[in-house]
C-alpha cells in the first residue's frame, strides 16, 4: 500500500499557518519592514523567529550569539526566549544591518546591557569570544559567510547547548546534485560537518527557509 499523499498545496498552506501562528509585535513588524529593504539575506519567517524563541527557552539560554544580525528581528525574538538577564551578543559585518539591529532594539526597550552588537565579519570576532561560554549560536547570515567557521562556531557551545543555522534550504538547491552555486555549496557543507559530528544531534526543519538545529551532547 502506498502511503497516503498531501493534498496539492498543503505544503505552503502549513507554512503560511505557521507564520501566522507565530504572533509578532509592532516593534517585530517595524524591524522585518525595515530588513526587507536591505541588501543580504531576507529576514527570518515568523515562524523561524517563534522556534528561535522557543528552543532558547527550552535550555534557559542566557548568553546568545548571533553571527548575522538580521536587522534585530530574530534578536527580538531570541530575547523573548532567553532569560530575563540573558545577553545577546550579535555580530555583523554590514553597518547598515547593525543600525537595523539598533533601532529595533531601541524601539523594543532592549536595555543597552542585554544587546552587544560587534562590526565585523565571524574570522575577525570569533577569536575573541570564550570557547563554551555560550547556551546558543544562531547563524543569520548567507551560509557561505559562516560556513568555513562552524568547527569554530561549535567550540562557543557549552555542552547542552543549540546551534542552528537558517537558509540552508533556500530555493530547494541543495538536495540538486547539479546546483554549485556558492550558497548551495556552502549550506551543503555546514550540513555534512554538523551531520557527521557525534557530538551532535540534530535535525533540519523545513520551516522558513530551512532551519538546521543541533544540541551538543559531549
Amino acid at each position: 500500500m502506498s502511503a497516503q499523499q498531501p493534498p496539492p498545496g498543503s505544503g505552503s498552506e502549513g507554512a503560511a499557518y505557521a507564520d501566522r501562528f507565530a504572533v509578532e509585535t509592532p516593534e517585530m513588524v517595524a524591524a522585518r519592514s525595515r530588513v526587507a529593504h536591505l541588501p543580504g539575506s531576507p529576514p527570518v519567517e515568523p515562524a523561524v523567529g517563534a522556534t528561535l524563541a522557543v528552543l532558547a527557552a527550552g535550555i534557559g539560554a542566557r548568553s546568545v550569539v548571533s553571527i548575522g544580525s538580521g536587522g534585530g528581528l530574530a534578536g527580538l525574538w531570541l530575547l523573548r526566549g532567553m532569560r530575563a538577564d540573558g545577553v545577546l551578543t550579535a555580530l555583523d559585518g554590514d553597518p547598515e544591518q547593525l543600525r537595523a539591529a539598533r533601532k529595533a532594539f531601541a524601539e523594543a526597550g532592549v536595555a543597552p546591557s542585554r544587546a552587544r552588537l560587534i562590526f565585523g565579519t565571524p574570522g575577525e570576532v570569533l577569536p575573541r569570544l570564550s570557547p563554551g561560554a555560550y547556551d546558543m549560536v544562531v547563524c543569520d547570515g548567507p551560509p557561505r559567510e559562516y560556513a568555513e567557521h562552524v568547527p569554530a562556531l561549535l567550540d562557543l557551545v557549552r555542552v547542552g547547548g543549540t546551534l542552528t543555522c537558517h537558509g540552508l534550504l533556500a530555493g530547494g538547491r541543495i538536495a540538486d546534485r547539479t546546483a554549485r552555486d556558492p550558497q548551495t555549496v556552502a549550506a551543503r557543507d555546514i550540513a555534512r560537518t554538523v551531520r557527521e559530528d557525534e557530538t551532535l544531534l540534530s535535525a533540519v526543519l523545513p520551516i522558513g527557509a530551512g532551519l538546521l538545529v543541533a544540541s551538543k551532547r559531549s
